[in-house]
C-alpha cells in the first residue's frame, strides 16, 4: 500500500522511495523525515495561475514545475486541496503534457486522506484544510536532476453574495516548501454582461487594468517568494455611473463591526468629455536643487502639462526666496498655453533660499473661493524652510488660513534634507498626502505614476454616510476625491448590524449628486470569510495613530493603543517591534507602553534619512489596501542568506535597543518551526521578516520561549488551558469537530496555546517530536 506523504505547493508533493529499496526491489521504504524536510527534496522553479472568469464560471489552468536537485528518485503523489466553497469540474491533471489518473474526493473522504497522512507523517500542515475536497493522483518519478512540468485544468463556479463574485486558488500551501519559488504568476482576466465596478485582492498587491465596463485583466508576478495566503480576488456587479458594495466582518462579544466599502465609477469612454479641473505645480528651484534633480523637475513638470485636458485651468509656480509664476491668474489649458509653459519650465534656473510660505500662499491664492472645480496644488520641494516664514506650525496655520477652496495639496519630498513633519502637516492638512523621493529615484517617475492616478476626477468632495448605523474611526480620514480608472477604498468600524443603505455624494461639474446603494452589515455569526476587514482596518489606525503622535506629541491613552493594537494583530512597526522579543511579555502593559514611549522618541527626527524613511512608513500604514500580513519574500531582510550585515543595515536609524532587539528575534529563532514569519517596516521603510511572529486566518500567536502563544489571551488564561498531547485521538477528535477555519490554529509543529471558541489548549507534542 503507498501513502501519500507531504504538502507542498499549492498542491502537496508526497513519498520519497530509497533508492537502494527501488535498485533491490525489496518494496516501498516510507521516509519518516518530517514534512519540512521532504520539501527540500525538491524544488519549484515556476508556478503559473491562468483563469479566465465568464459570468462566475472559472475556467482555471495552473501550470507548475519541480526540480529534483538530489541523486536519488523521488516518488511523488500529487494532491490538490480544492478551492473553498468552489464547485469544481472538469478536472484534469498532465504530466509534461500527458494526462494522469486521478479522482476527486469528496470533503468526507479527503477528510480521512488528510488525517491519514497527518498521522503517517507526524506533520500538523495539511490540517487547516480538512473540511476541503481534494484532488489525487496516482504516482509519478521524479528522476535526479530533472523536471517535471504538472498541469491542471479546471472548471470551478465562482461563489456568488448579491453584487459581490469571489475566485479563490489555494497557493499558500507552497509556504511548506524549504526554498522559495523562482517564479509565481497571476493572471486573472474577467468578462461579465453586467458592469464590473470594483476589483480587490485582499491578499496580493495584483495589477488591475480596464478594457471598458465589462473586461478586466487582473495580474500580479514575483520572484523569488513563499506566497504566505491563498490568492483572492474579490469584484463587484453594478450598473450606473457609480457603484458600490460594501465587505463586513463582525468578532464575537460586543466588540463593533469592521466594514470596507468599495466604490468605482463607470468606465468612461475615449470620448467622454471629463470633468475639468484645476492644477497648479509648485517648484522648488532653490540652490540645492541644481542638477539632476532640477532636471527631473522640469520633466515631471512636462509630464502633467502634457495630460493636461482641454477646459482644465492650470499654473506654475517656482520659488527659492523670491515667488515667480508662469501666469499672474489660472491659465486655461490648450496646446498653444501647453507650448507656452513648456518654454517657461526650459527657463527655470537654480538658486537662492527657500521660501515655502510664501510660495503655497501664492498658489492658494490663485483659486476663486467660490470655485467648483476638483482643485489641485502639486508641491515639490527639497530643502527646509529658510527663507521667508520658517516655523512648522506657522507655516502649517498660514497654508490652512489660504485654503478657502478646499484645494488638495499633494507633497513631493525630495532627498533626505527636506523636513518631512512639515510636509506631512501641510498635506494632511489640507486633505492631501506626501510622498518621498528618495536620493536613487527619480522625480519625474514619481510624479508622473501619482498624477497617473488623478488626470480625470469623476466625484469630488465625496461624503460617505450609513443610513441609521452609527460608523466610527474611518481611514482615510479625508475621503479622497474618485477618479476614473479609479477605486475609494473605505474601512471603518459600525455598530448596528443589518440591512441599510449607504449614500455616496460628491460634486460633478459643481453640481452635488448622491448615490445610494443598499448593504447588508453582518452579524457576528456569518462566519470569518472577509476576516481581513478587520485586519485592514487595524493596519490603517495604526497609521493613524502613529500620526497623531507624529504631529501632536507622544500622550499615554495613544502609546497604549498603539501598543495594544500592535499586540492583538502581529502589525509591528519600529517602534513595537520588541514585542517579537522572546522574553518580551505580551500582557505586560505598562512596561510595554513605557518601551514604545522610548522608541517614538525617533520621531523627533524630522529630517534626514530617519526623518523621512519614518514618514514614509507611517504612509504606508495609512493607506493600506490590504492588511498588514506574513511576508516571505527572499530579498526583505536577508534571513534566508543569514547576511546579519544586511540586517544591521536595514536597521540603521533604530535605536541600538530596538536594533538588538530585532537581531534577537532573527538570529535565535530564525524564522521560525515551519518557516514563516510577520511583516513588519524598520525607521527606513525597509520590510523587515520576523520568525517569533505568526499570523493566521484571524489570529497572531507570538514565540515566547518554547512555545506559541494566542496574542488574545489575557495572563491568567494560560493555567485554565487543557493539555492535549499533538496526534493523540483527542487531538484528532478536536480537528475533526471543528471547520477549517479553525483547524489552521492546529498547524503548529511546537507547542502552542490557543483559544479554540469558549475553551482554551495547550497542544504538546512528545519529546521524539521535538527530535525529528
Amino acid at each position: 500500500m503507498k501513502f501519500p506523504r507531504s504538502l507542498a505547493l499549492g498542491i502537496a508533493l508526497v513519498g520519497l522511495l530509497s533508492a537502494e529499496r527501488e535498485a533491490s526491489s525489496q518494496g516501498i521504504l516510507l521516509d519518516r523525515r518530517p514534512s519540512i524536510a521532504m520539501a527540500r527534496s525538491f524544488e519549484v522553479k515556476d508556478v503559473s495561475i491562468n483563469a479566465a472568469i465568464r459570468e462566475q464560471v472559472a475556467e482555471v489552468r495552473v501550470s507548475q514545475t519541480f526540480h529534483n536537485p538530489g541523486s536519488f528518485q523521488v516518488e511523488s503523489e500529487f494532491l490538490f486541496p480544492l478551492p473553498e466553497d468552489g464547485a469544481i469540474q472538469n478536472f484534469v491533471l498532465l504530466v509534461d503534457g500527458k494526462e494522469l489518473p486521478g479522482r476527486l474526493l469528496g470533503k468526507d473522504e479527503a477528510r480521512r486522506v488528510y488525517e491519514e497522512i497527518v498521522r503517517s507523517r507526524r506533520d500538523p500542515a495539511l490540517l487547516e484544510y480538512m473540511g476541503r475536497g481534494l484532488y489525487k493522483t496516482s504516482v509519478f518519478p521524479i528522476p535526479p536532476g530533472a523536471d517535471r512540468q504538472v498541469t491542471m485544468r479546471y472548471t470551478q463556479v465562482c461563489k456568488r453574495e448579491s453584487d459581490v463574485v469571489e475566485f479563490g486558488f489555494p497557493c499558500s500551501t507552497q509556504k511548506f516548501t524549504s526554498k522559495p519559488i523562482k517564479r509565481l504568476s497571476v493572471n486573472v482576466s474577467i468578462a461579465s454582461r453586467d458592469a464590473i465596478k470594483s476589483v480587490y485582492s485582499p491578499s496580493y498587491d495584483a495589477r488591475i487594468d480596464r478594457a471598458g465596463d465589462h473586461d478586466v485583466r487582473v495580474s500580479y508576478e514575483q520572484r523569488d517568494m513563499i506566497p504566505s495566503s491563498d490568492f483572492r480576488l474579490i469584484y463587484t456587479l453594478a450598473e450606473g455611473a457609480i457603484g458600490a458594495s460594501v465587505l463586513s466582518y463582525r468578532p464575537g462579544g460586543v466588540e463593533d463591526g469592521y466594514f470596507l466599502l468599495l466604490a468605482s465609477p463607470r468606465v468612461k469612454r475615449a470620448d467622454t468629455k471629463p470633468q475639468p479641473k484645476t492644477v497648479i505645480f509648485v517648484l522648488d528651484r532653490s540652490g540645492s536643487m541644481a542638477g539632476k534633480k532640477i532636471e527631473q523637475a522640469r520633466n515631471a513638470l512636462k509630464f502633467v502639462l502634457g495630460n493636461l485636458r482641454e477646459d482644465d485651468t492650470f499654473n506654475i509656480v517656482v520659488y527659492d526666496d523670491r515667488v515667480e509664476t508662469y501666469r499672474p491668474e489660472l491659465e486655461r489649458y490648450s496646446t498653444r498655453s501647453r507650448e507656452d509653459a513648456a518654454r517657461f519650465v526650459e527657463n527655470i534656473r537654480e538658486g537662492g533660499s527657500t521660501n515655502i510660505d510664501a510660495a503655497l500662499k501664492t498658489a492658494l491664492a490663485m483659486v476663486p473661493s467660490d470655485s467648483n472645480r476638483p482643485s489641485y496644488v502639486l508641491f515639490l520641494t527639497d530643502g527646509l524652510p529658510t527663507a521667508g516664514e520658517t516655523k512648522e506650525t506657522a507655516i502649517t496655520a498660514n497654508c490652512k488660513g489660504a485654503n478657502k477652496s478646499r484645494v488638495r495639496i499633494f507633497s513631493f519630498g525630495v532627498g533626505f534634507d527636506v523636513n518631512a513633519r512639515l510636509l506631512d502637516r501641510i498635506s494632511g492638512g489640507n486633505s492631501g498626502t506626501s510622498e518621498y523621493v528618495k536620493p536613487d529615484e527619480d522625480i519625474e517617475a514619481h510624479v508622473a505614476r501619482f498624477y497617473g492616478k488623478m488626470t480625470s476626477p469623476v466625484l469630488a468632495d465625496i461624503r460617505v454616510e450609513f443610513n441609521g448605523v452609527d460608523t466610527n474611526r474611518t481611514y482615510p480620514r479625508d475621503v479622497p476625491d474618485l477618479f476614473d480608472g479609479g477605486q475609494l477604498v473605505l474601512a471603518g468600524r459600525y455598530r448596528q448590524a443589518g440591512r441599510t443603505a449607504v449614500r455616496i455624494s460628491g460634486k460633478v461639474d459643481g453640481e452635488r449628486k448622491t448615490y445610494e446603494f443598499p448593504v447588508e452589515l453582518t452579524s457576528e455569526d456569518r462566519g470569518t470569510a472577509h476576516d481581513f476587514v478587520e485586519k485592514l482596518w487595524a493596519t490603517r489606525r495604526v497609521g493613524d495613530l502613529i500620526d497623531q503622535i507624529d504631529l501632536q506629541g507622544r500622550s499615554r491613552e495613544l502609546v497604549d493603543e498603539l501598543v495594544a493594537l500592535s499586540t492583538k494583530y502581529g502589525i509591528l512597526t519600529p517602534y513595537t517591534s520588541f514585542l517579537a522579543d522572546e522574553t518580551v511579555p505580551l500582557h505586560a502593559f505598562r512596561a510595554n507602553g513605557a518601551r514604545a514611549a522610548i522608541e517614538l522618541e525617533q520621531l523627533d527626527k524630522v529630517s534626514g534619512a530617519l526623518g523621512v524613511n519614518q514618514r514614509s512608513a507611517k504612509s504606508d500604514y495609512q493607506l493600506a489596501e490590504r492588511a498588514a500580513a506574513p511576508s516571505f519574500s527572499q530579498d526583505g531582510f536577508g534571513l534566508q542568506n543569514g547576511s546579519q550585515t544586511k540586517a544591521r543595515r536595514s536597521m540603521r536609524g533604530m535605536s541600538e535597543g530596538a536594533q538588538g532587539q530585532m537581531m534577537g528575534v532573527m538570529g535565535g529563532g530564525g524564522m521560525g518551526g515551519s518557516g514563516f514569519g510577520v511583516a513588519m517596516k524598520d525607521a527606513e521603510g525597509k520590510e523587515l521578516v520576523v520568525g517569533t511572529v505568526r499570523q493566521l486566518g484571524s489570529k497572531t500567536f507570538y514565540r515566547k520561549g518554547d512555545h506559541w502563544v494566542d496574542s488574545s489571551l489575557k495572563a491568567e488564561d494560560a493555567g485554565k488551558a487543557r493539555v492535549v498531547k499533538q496526534f493523540s485521538d483527542e487531538f484528532f477528535a478536536i480537528a475533526r469537530r471543528q471547520g477549517a477555519e479553525m483547524n489552521q490554529y492546529l498547524t503548529f509543529d511546537e507547542p502552542v496555546t490557543v483559544r479554540l471558541g469558549d475553551q482554551v489548549y495547550r497542544f504538546e507534542g512528545s519529546g521524539s517530536d521535538k527530535e525529528r
